[in-house]
């Protein structure tokens, strides 16, 4: 399935707002619930982040296996 870089960021702010809805949370006492989630989010982000790069990579210079060949 090909997420498109739209899909993407959509999700990304998503997750952004509910990871800041988390740090509130946090500020106002510790929770370890809450800080296991704010680490769980932060690694969906990053792999999310990671996804949209690759994608807009893929957008400007074309399918990875032809670039491989291609090279």
């Amino acid at each position: 399935m090909t997420t498109t870089i739209n899909e993407i960021h959509d999700e990304i702010e998503r997750l952004s707002e509910v990871r800041s809805e988390l740090w509130v949370a946090l500020s106002q006492g510790r929770a370890q619930s809450v800080v296991d989630e704010i680490k769980q989010l932060d690694a969906t982000l990053q792999g999310l982040w990671d996804q949209h790069r690759a994608e807009r990579a893929r957008i400007r210079f074309g399918e990875r296996d032809n670039i491989v060949r291609r090279a």
